[in-house]
């Protein structure tokens, strides 16, 4: 057997092999030359392009929110306040997986549902490069906590922020507001630029009427991140401009007394002081505290406030409409006087009840047996109703629709609040237009008498009685007198503002009225005259009480039998001292009963500790 062995060509494999490592050196100049250009192009040409987005992933541009300005009673009382609090947020677009994050840190720190919730809404709100808060008011181990595994959770951090805080709960709430979380609708109104880096904006009350001059103006910085987003080092800084610090008309300790003396009741509470307008007293009962709304509230407690049949969160001062009752009886006696449609000492007889000529419906008294013979004096001084049905009837729904919007009935006051309503006050032009229906006489017989389709708020109700405690002169109704900017320990004065005043006639006519109403509290016959012992300065006011429903002509209104929530409103309007006026009131029981027995003492309370507070 032969082997044959293969003889190479090592000619052609040398020619071979140059011309491969030829191509192969061709190709690797090529690359080298193309690597080369784009190297030129990125360093050379496009240096400034790509320097840029460098920077812009490097250093970024962080909102300064400014400090909130604090809110103060008129004797410096803080009602709100910043405080300190570490929070837990997370910047979406650096953290990841959320859930997964959100999961993550729930074993480290305590993260409920509500926090979850509330997360998840804020994240639909704002853009993902926004720092979302997930947790307020982080304790010490908890900020300790998260510290040590810090390195897990790249865009996750603590923050310190100031948190709104209101130190005497609910004291006061429906007139100071609250602050809360920005929602939707908001943030199309506001300007975006200046809420940077803030998350909350005020709600109600002097928080959200005064929020352009609570707010401040935010600042900015530069600072230099490195790759989990986290700050080295604050390259350049704007400061931020604190909001202005407001001053209330309001007292805080009478405040906290005319609480107290509504405290398990429904109803509102209005003292002003009548030579300026001051609101001394906004109460409004229940109440709720302002704290849980400002990280926040929990959908479960939010709901039981929202459903609560007592409505504590309905702010009764601006928004609660009553029928006056017989507190409107003092503004219609002094219509009959300015019109010459009865005189102080013109009588009239009070059998128990009042019919229209040619009508057969007795319009009832109060008092069953009736009052006897009566003039304006011992009509507002007893408040006998039918004295007021004669005069009402007498005067016409035309001339007491005129007269009475002198005194802002079926208007806005124009407090420096918002959500006020105006009440109302009816009229010919009304009805029609409503009802699309004629006025009728027994309309203005109840009307008379406070009654029909009479509304007022507890403000109006308040600002009426100062024009007539003030002989005339109308004061606007305000609940901030200064304002103090940041760093400047003087104040900013607001002037009262006086608005057109009533035209009568006769200045005695006002001393008429005024008069009744001090002998309605001080004369043994009066129905306020319960208030009146042992008082060292007299006191002009007048009770109501406002029927809830309506009851049949031949039907007796038996309290007993009735649910409570059917049971008339208690009233009482009074000033005092009555002479010289410093301080007026009025006092709306929901459901209380009598005006002299129930609305009336409350007054006196409140009076009495405004006369302790302001005596010099």
């Amino acid at each position: 057997m032969s082997i044959r062995l293969a003889i190479k060509d090592h000619i052609r494999e040398s020619r071979l092999f140059n011309e491969r490592a030829a191509t192969a050196t061709a190709i690797a100049v090529i690359l080298m030359f193309v690597l080369v250009a784009r190297f030129i192009h990125l360093q050379i040409f496009s240096h400034e392009h790509f320097s840029t987005l460098s920077d812009d992933n490097r250093i970024n541009i962080v909102a300064v929110p400014p400090t909130r300005g604090l809110i103060y009673d008129r004797n410096g009382v803080l009602i709100a306040q910043n405080l300190p609090s570490f929070s837990l947020e997370i910047v979406p677009e650096q953290a990841g997986d959320i859930d997964e994050t959100l999961n993550a840190l729930a074993g480290l720190i305590t993260i409920n549902e509500a926090d979850i919730t509330r997360f998840h809404k804020q994240l639909e709100q704002n853009p993902p490069f926004n720092s979302i808060p997930v947790r307020f008011h982080l304790s010490d181990e908890e900020v300790a906590s998260f510290a040590a595994n810090r390195y897990r959770f790249p865009g996750v951090d603590i923050e310190a922020r100031l948190i709104r805080d209101y130190p005497h709960g609910d004291l006061a709430v429906h007139a100071i507001g609250y602050v809360g979380r920005i929602n939707v609708d908001e943030l199309r109104q506001i300007d975006s630029a200046n809420y940077s880096g803030t998350q909350l904006i005020g709600k109600t009350g002097v928080e959200k009427y005064y929020e352009d001059i609570l707010h401040g103006r935010v600042g900015f910085k530069r600072v230099e991140t490195n790759a989990f987003g986290r700050t080295i080092r604050i390259l350049e800084r704007t400061a931020s401009v604190p909001g202005n610090n407001l001053y209330l008309t309001i007292d805080a300790q009478l405040q906290s007394v005319a609480e107290k003396t509504l405290d398990g009741q429904r109803g509102a509470i209005v003292a002003l002081d009548p030579k300026n307008g001051d609101i001394l007293a906004f109460v409004s009962k229940p109440g709720f505290d302002p704290n849980p709304f400002v990280i926040g509230i929990d959908p479960k407690n939010f709901a039981e406030l929202q459903n609560s049949i007592d409505k504590p969160l309905f702010n009764r001062v601006l928004k609660g409409q009553y029928p006056p009752g017989s507190t409107l009886k003092p503004f219609i006696g002094l219509a009959g006087l300015e019109y010459e449609k009865t005189g102080i000492n013109t009588t009239s007889f009070c059998p128990g009840w009042f019919t229209l000529p040619g009508d057969e419906r007795k319009y009832r008294d109060w008092k069953h047996e009736g009052h006897g013979i009566v003039n304006l004096d011992k009509a507002i001084v007893e408040s006998c109703d039918v004295f007021f049905y004669d005069l009402a009837l007498t005067l016409g729904i035309d001339n007491l629709h005129r007269f009475l919007s002198q005194f802002g009935f079926g208007q806005k006051t124009g407090i420096d609040l918002s959500g006020e309503l105006s009440g109302l006050l009816p009229s010919r032009e009304w009805k029609q237009k409503e009802h699309h229906q004629p006025w009728y006489p027994g309309e203005t017989l109840i009307t008379g008498i406070g009654q029909g389709y009479t509304l007022t708020t507890p403000l109006q109700l308040a600002s009426a009685t100062a024009i007539l405690a003030n002989r005339g002169v109308h004061r606007q109704p305000r609940i901030v007198y200064a304002i103090q900017e940041p760093g400047n320990s003087e104040m900013n004065i607001r002037e009262s503002s006086e608005v057109i005043s009533p035209s009568i006639a006769k200045a005695a006519n006002w001393e008429s009225i005024i008069n009744s109403m001090i002998r309605a509290v001080h004369s043994i016959h009066g129905t306020a005259h319960g208030i009146s012992r042992n008082l060292s300065y007299k006191i002009a006011g007048k009770t109501g009480t406002a029927q809830v429903f309506g009851i049949k002509e031949d039907e007796e209104y038996v309290k007993e039998d009735i649910s409570k929530r059917l049971h008339d409103h208690a009233l009482f309007i009074a000033f005092a001292p009555a002479e010289d006026p410093r301080i007026v009131i009025a006092v709306i029981v929901e459901n209380g009963g009598g005006g002299g027995s129930v609305a009336a003492p409350i007054a006196r309370k409140i009076i009495d500790k405004f006369m302790q507070l302001n005596t010099t």
